[in-house]
């Protein structure tokens, strides 16, 4: 099969809102079989993501609150990037300013989009090796928290529902041992 089947074409593009971060446009698009259909999309720059480790094998997790869910999580330390900038560049740029260390050893992991049903955003994953510990540099509205876990301590954030989706993929991405483990508290038995 190929894409040309499935190829939507732009018919109209009105921007709904424009934000600092975020453009959001209210899209009209012809499908492939004719028919017109609306497409809300948020339009964003990009973004880097961290499995940053230490000598002892324990990652890097930096807790923050996320408004949008309205609760804090524990996450790889993330951050977007800014024109013309590099994606290892901003990767080596967030983990520094999150939580403090620099590493040696860089190895991307992968690259793709996270949400495509209504974001263009591209999530660069990096792992990050022989770390060096430093001063924080957060921007003035970041309130963040870095703290290092081993595996099983990981593996219970992730069980009890405490951690985003991207930083579950980086850590499987990077091979870094972590299992689904005991059902968190919002699960129901089998």
């Amino acid at each position: 099969m190929t894409d040309e089947l499935l190829r939507e074409h732009p018919v109209e593009r009105r921007t709904v809102f424009q934000g600092r971060l975020l453009t959001v446009h209210d899209d009209t698009v012809e499908t492939a079989d004719g028919n017109l259909a609306g497409r809300e999309i948020i339009e964003h720059p990009g973004a880097v993501a961290i499995v940053a480790t230490d000598a002892e094998g324990r990652v890097v997790l930096v807790r923050q609150w996320r408004h949008a869910v309205g609760r804090a999580l524990w996450e790889i330390p993330a951050g977007t990037l800014t024109p013309g900038e590099e994606p290892e560049a901003a990767a080596r740029r967030e983990l520094a300013e999150e939580t403090g260390y620099t590493a040696e050893i860089w190895e991307r992991l992968a690259a793709g989009p996270v949400a495509p049903g209504y974001s263009g955003e591209l999530l660069h994953l990096f792992a990050a090796r022989h770390l060096s510990p430093g001063e924080t540099h957060t921007d003035p509205d970041e309130h963040v928290v870095a703290q290092l876990f081993t595996a099983a301590e990981a593996t219970r954030l992730i069980a009890d529902d405490a951690v985003d989706i991207k930083t579950i993929a980086g850590l499987a991405l990077a091979g870094f041992p972590v299992t689904a483990g005991t059902r968190g508290p919002s699960s129901t038995p089998a």
